[in-house]
């Protein structure tokens, strides 16, 4: 296939520009801006996108939220969200296979690829995203935001020919942007950049990711003329007293259905990966189910900001809300698990917000403690969304802006802290890394380990070697390497297998009785080595575990080939260089 724009295009803005954004802070607070204008213009068209697909396809009338509906016309509940399932089949067969090798999130790139986002795979999300959320799926369109402003901040990043540091910094202007624009919530899209896709907070990151935020904030207002989805409640009073013992069971509670969540999600993968399941009809069933759901209520359809505003701003029975909890949680669970493509960013908000208010509203019916259950919802809105998405702060300050009442920001910190701290202890992600762990990926967030896999043992090894045959006698092979030019030998095997090494101290320290001996009798490891894909932690673990200072590397455990060796204390070396650098670039 041939090279996408953004592989080929490195360093395509001028010299004096590049040069001043590797040198100056001032240089990378500019690009930030552009990425933000840029950002929230984008998330202001697709979300018009989305507007205007959901009013076409499920006859809506201008500017009526899908979620927000009392019914559906049947068929069109039912079969727009089949139609979309059948769509994104057709686009996964059409382009899916080439572009494979493309995808991943601004929090995989930042972790594992220095920021490097692929164009390609970037528009192919975000094109299945809109699908899925225009069509009806329970998803969010937060993770197509994202992802392409993040793939812009990163097309914009190669182009200026930014460092790896500055690269991860550019993806999360990005992504700081999307959410920012999304909710018009610039302090909680600029946490989020540094809590979620950067992993870490340093003042010379603050001035491009904030600026990039605040400019995606009002961007977004030139496309769209509302603000953001979250309405502004009342009736919140200042969180003390028997409020906090209130907030400390919200907080435990949301962990646990931010848990069950997750959970839902895999499991509903692992039913709709069943064998006897087509996989181009696995989203076409997966959107009937939601589609029923939907003829039920039609809240549980889109990312449910109408029925944010429908639960939690009006006089609702406690049946409904239940109701539309449970069933809410469980379409965005069949949405993702069928092969639709979104976040779960608002539908957390949406769920915590109603199990929030339900609570509140049955303790003061059951229990002479009133709760406000303005307070509950914010509050469990904030302690969901910290459970699924891991950034308390982010979720915190989002609360506060959503409200504009200061009196909230402390029981939504303290439930999000206390919900972050048992989804830790008890499942140990949130769902951005729930999502790798079942993809086989190890890492835990989006700090950067790339690094870690790409100084591997083919990186360290050095192919100066001392080899030998087993056969050979004691003797010959003191005469082959004198004492003092070499410090290990290899032996191998007739075939030219690896059959262990010997220190030469060893070679020159046998005894007489041994000089017609093979040498294969002093070998020693020669079933510990090291393979020249192992990264430089797997090799140390290696080196403390076999108590050696010195590993042979192999091209396989089957073949046994010698292809080289590493020394610990070069390995230590190199690591220590490279984790200095990199602290260098966090510094800076």
């Amino acid at each position: 296939m041939a090279a996408l724009p953004s592989e080929r295009f490195d360093r395509f803005l001028p010299h004096w520009m590049r040069t001043f954004v590797r040198a100056r802070e001032t240089g990378l607070a500019i690009a930030g801006l552009f990425v933000g204008l840029v950002s929230g213009v984008l998330v202001g068209l697709i979300a018009n996108g989305a507007q205007l697909a959901h009013e076409i396809l499920f006859n809506l009338g201008r500017d009526e939220r899908l979620s927000a509906q009392v019914s559906l016309e049947p068929i069109r509940a039912l079969a727009v969200p089949v139609a979309g399932g059948l769509l994104l089949a057709l686009v996964v067969w059409l382009v899916g296979a080439r572009l494979k090798d493309q995808m991943a999130d601004a929090i995989e790139a930042n972790a594992l690829h220095g920021g490097r986002l692929r164009m390609g795979g970037s528009l192919y999300i975000t094109v299945q995203t809109f699908i899925s959320n225009a069509f009806g799926a329970s998803v969010g369109l937060e993770a197509a935001y994202t992802q392409v402003c993040g793939a812009l901040a990163s097309f914009l990043g190669r182009g200026l020919a930014a460092r790896r540091s500055d690269m991860r910094l550019l993806v999360a202007c990005g992504a700081a942007g999307a959410i920012a624009a999304a909710f018009g919530a610039p302090l909680a899209g600029a946490f989020y950049a540094f809590e979620v896709v950067l992993g870490a907070y340093a003042v010379a990151s603050l001035v491009p990711v904030m600026a990039s935020a605040i400019v995606a904030s009002f961007a977004v207002n030139l496309v769209v003329h509302r603000h953001g989805p979250l309405p502004v409640m009342s009736e919140f009073h200042a969180p003390v007293g028997a409020f906090f013992g209130h907030v400390m069971i919200l907080g435990a509670l949301c962990a646990l259905g931010a848990i069950v969540l997750m959970q839902g999600v895999a499991w509903a993968e692992r039913a709709f990966s069943h064998k006897k399941l087509p996989v181009f009809l696995r989203p076409a069933l997966g959107g009937l189910i939601v589609g029923g759901f939907g003829l039920i209520t039609p809240q549980v359809l889109g990312a449910g900001h109408g029925a944010f505003q429908l639960n939690l701003t009006q006089t609702v029975p406690l049946a409904v809300l239940a109701s539309v909890l449970v069933l809410k949680g469980i379409a965005s669970a069949i949405s993702l698990g069928s092969g639709f493509r979104g976040g779960l960013f608002f539908a957390s908000l949406l769920i915590g917000g109603l199990l929030g208010r339900f609570y509140a509203e049955s303790v003061t019916a059951l229990t002479p403690f009133a709760f406000p259950a303005g307070l509950a919802a914010i509050t469990a809105m904030a302690a969901f969304g910290t459970g699924v998405l891991g950034a308390p702060i982010s979720m915190t300050v989002l609360a506060l802006e959503t409200t504009g009442d200061f009196s909230v920001t402390v029981a939504a910190l303290a439930a999000s802290v206390l919900s972050a701290l048992i989804v830790r202890e008890t499942f140990g992600y949130s769902f951005a890394t729930w999502r790798f762990h079942l993809r086989g990926e190890t890492i835990r967030g989006p700090h950067d380990v790339g690094w870690v896999r790409q100084l591997n043992v083919a990186r360290l090894m050095s192919k100066d070697l001392r080899i030998v045959p087993a056969d050979v006698a004691v003797g010959v092979a003191r005469d082959m390497f004198p004492a003092g030019t070499t410090r290990q030998i290899m032996v191998v095997d007739g075939q030219g297998r690896y059959g262990g090494l010997i220190a030469s101290e060893n070679l020159h320290g046998a005894g007489p009785d041994r000089l017609q001996s093979p040498v294969s009798t002093l070998v020693s490891q020669a079933d510990v080595f090291l393979l020249p894909g192992m990264n430089i932690r797997e090799s140390l673990d290696l080196f403390e575990k076999a108590e050696t200072d010195v590993l042979a590397v192999l091209d396989g455990s089957e073949s046994r080939h010698l292809v080289g060796l590493v020394t610990e204390s070069h390995a230590l070396r190199r690591y220590g260089e490279e984790l200095e650098r990199r602290n260098r670039e966090f510094a800076r």
